[in-house]
């Protein structure tokens, strides 16, 4: 279920890509499965892009319930959870690789080999190890954990946008870990300065 981080960052930071950003779907991008979305970029490079669904929660599913299948934690122990854990909610985090489990993260939380830092506010993790502390009350401060995510090939992304399919702005933790999944949406809007209720398919890149 788990994709372990290979820890290179080579081409991070590197002008004019959007690894550490939010993109936020136009509403004529054409593609049903990102309607509405707010996706945090985790790497961005010449090679493509990846990045992680935050705002489309999983239906009839929890956090808990995934420590149960995963064998973390008995079905008898879920009552002794954390708090933030049981509030915890589970995301689609895009239609690539869905058995998989990506959890971002407060950079509270370090694992050697495993944590990639993206940007001064939000790491990735993505082994089974952050869950296990996360069910110990020992995990990140804040986070999310999200099943699957989205790709894009070289050069995929840099269309789209020029298509108007997605608007960019600096990622705020906020919007990442706070408030509820239904607004997170209108909350990016907002940030990059734009009233939800005036946008139009044909409107241009801000």
């Amino acid at each position: 279920m788990w994709l372990a981080s290979d820890g290179k960052d080579e081409d991070r930071a590197m002008p004019g890509y959007l690894d550490g950003q939010l993109l936020v779907a136009m509403p004529g991008m054409g593609d049903e499965r990102f309607e509405r979305t707010v996706i945090y970029l985790c790497a961005h490079s010449a090679e493509g892009a990846m990045g992680i669904v935050i705002n489309k929660p999983a239906a009839d599913m929890s956090l808990p319930d995934l420590l149960v299948q995963l064998d973390i934690i008995p079905a008898d122990e879920t009552i002794r959870l954390p708090t933030r854990v049981g509030d915890m909610k589970v995301m689609m985090g895009g239609p690539v690789e869905t058995s998989r489990g990506f959890v971002l993260h407060s950079p509270d939380f370090f694992l050697d080999q495993s944590t990639l830092p993206i940007d001064g506010d939000v790491c990735l993790t993505a082994t089974v190890d952050i869950l296990r502390a996360i069910a110990g009350g020992r995990g990140p401060d804040r986070a999310i954990f999200a099943l699957g995510y989205a790709g894009w090939g070289a050069g995929q992304l840099e269309t789209e946008i020029q298509r108007n399919g997605w608007l960019s702005c600096p990622a705020d933790p906020e919007i990442v870990f706070g408030g509820t999944a239904e607004a997170k949406y209108e909350s990016a809007l907002r940030k990059i300065g734009i009233d939800p209720g005036m946008l139009s398919p044909i409107a241009g890149n801000a």
